[in-house]
């Protein structure tokens, strides 16, 4: 296994349940990925990655795989409220754990009329999640048999490939504000709304329906249940160990090349990057490439704030013209002017220990991927950091003595994970065809060569990495067979 992310973890679990021996090689000094952590003066801990856990079902039956349960592994906190969105205009929405209260409180906010608009809505984002979910997200790769499995025109209606998901917005809500609100699920796998296919909008359902929930302890603390659970089945993590390439004998895998030792394997199951597999690991053209150009990436921070003017666990700043947003993003190739602010107060979502007189506060900003040559400039991302400074204290969530602790631009970012460009979830959604694209989890024309990433097949995001990692320890146990040869070094 070349890297301890979510998808190499998942497949690791699952490959070990099977009765494989697995070896898992972590260029980093510990487990996560991209669902990372940092350690911050005076010990205070953090995450700097994804901060919300959504699909719980997905991680309990990756657990439960393993002979144990999710709610036996972490503590899950039910956030009531969850998020608050916040514009310029002095407007405040409230999202609850429960969908019946965020719709209340859209009546409060905005009116009857959006109320029932939006309640429409998330029963339009349920039937694009019901048909969506068993074809796209939970199955293999899809395929044009895929479509054929719909049947009717009708069927392949409910998950609305053909309008962008800002037309199918804008057509069915009429509240600017409740607009936004609904555009921004496109960037939770770093797509442009403008382009993106409406099938998207199922992540809504997921959002306001089913509800996502804290983890006591951060998302750290799910990263060392899952690497506890891997170690008790006799998974093997070696540290440190940064993978130079893929080794092949004959057309097949034979084991992978890391600081000139060499581990032989039957399969390798790559968690990384497919452009980083394709241009370094294994420079090969049967191997798939990304399957479109990359998402956004992200400028981050971590606030050391002592008093934040924050009601919510999560909290949205919007801008005043959100659409601007994506124009500066997909179209001009910069950071946004005036971007939106996410912020996770690790606190109040995560019961995470702050310092005596602060609390962590996240702070994500979207941002464009990386060019492909070179690295963008230093500057571009110092501009970042006093726009973003202007808006938090602007907003009262930032005060006087507040600093930020920590801070990670996408150069940064595209470092640690090489040939990714700091892109966050693989490729974007740019087209109608965008699922169909993504690499499958099982490399075809090269026996032996798995991918699991948020860059593979179903997508990034913490329940599909995860998804994505059993995907390919399914198609991994299906070629080897009862035969249980290893996934380890000889």
């Amino acid at each position: 296994m070349v890297g301890a992310g979510l998808g190499g973890l998942s497949a690791a679990i699952r490959l070990a349940a099977s009765g494989h021996r697995v070896t898992v090689l972590e260029a980093g000094e510990r487990a996560g990925g991209k669902a990372g952590t940092a350690r911050l003066e005076g010990g205070v801990e953090v995450d700097t990655g994804p901060s919300l856990l959504t699909l719980t079902e997905v991680f309990d039956g990756l657990f439960r795989a393993a002979g144990t349960r999710l709610e036996d592994e972490v503590t899950l906190r039910r956030l009531e409220p969850a998020f608050e969105y916040r514009w310029p205009d002095g407007t405040r929405f409230v999202v609850s754990h429960a969908l019946e209260q965020t719709l209340a409180n859209a009546r409060d906010a905005f009116g009857a009329k959006a109320a029932d608009e939006l309640r429409a809505f998330v029963d339009y984002a349920r039937g694009l999640w019901e048909v969506a979910a068993p074809r796209f997200v939970e199955s293999d790769a899809p395929s044009a048999a895929t479509l054929m499995r719909l049947g009717t025109l009708r069927a392949m209606g409910r998950i609305d490939p053909l309008r962008s998901l800002a037309s199918a917005v804008r057509a069915q809500l009429s509240s600017p504000h409740l607009r936004d609100v609904m555009m921004r699920y496109a960037t939770y796998n770093g797509s442009d709304p403008r382009h993106a296919p409406a099938t998207l909008l199922c992540i809504a359902y997921v959002d306001l329906a089913l509800g996502g929930f804290g983890i006591e302890g951060g998302i750290g603390a799910l990263i060392d249940a899952l690497v506890r659970v891997a170690e008790r089945l006799g998974v093997r993590f070696v540290y440190g160990a940064w993978v130079e390439a893929i080794e092949r004998r004959g057309a097949a895998v034979s084991g992978v090349r890391a600081a000139a030792e060499r581990w032989r394997a039957d399969a390798v199951v790559v968690n990384a990057d497919v452009a980083h597999l394709r241009s370094t690991l294994l420079p090969d053209r049967r191997v798939p490439d990304r399957g479109g150009p990359p998402s956004t990436s992200a400028w981050n921070a971590i606030l050391k704030a002592r008093a934040p003017a924050l009601t919510a666990p999560h909290t949205v700043l919007f801008p005043e013209d959100y659409e601007q947003e994506f124009a500066d993003l997909f179209d001009r190739e910069r950071p946004p002017a005036d971007p939106t602010l996410y912020l996770c107060a690790q606190s109040r979502a995560h019961g995470r220990s702050g310092w005596s007189d602060a609390e962590p506060v996240f702070v994500m900003v979207n941002a464009p991927a990386e060019p492909e040559a070179g690295a963008s400039p230093a500057e571009r991302w110092a501009g970042v950091a006093s726009t973003v400074e202007a808006r938090l204290r602007r907003e009262g969530v930032m005060g006087d003595g507040d600093s930020f602790a920590w801070t990670r631009t996408p150069t940064e970012l595209a470092r640690r994970f090489p040939d990714s460009r700091g892109a966050l979830y693989g490729a974007a959604s740019t087209s109608r065809l965008a699922a169909f694209r993504r690499p499958s989890n099982r490399v075809a024309k090269i026996p032996g060569l798995y991918l699991a990433s948020g860059s593979a097949h179903p997508g990034g995001g913490m329940p599909l990495c995860v998804l994505s990692g059993e995907a390919a320890a399914r198609a991994l146990d299906a070629d080897l067979g009862d035969a249980r040869r290893a996934v380890a070094p000889a």
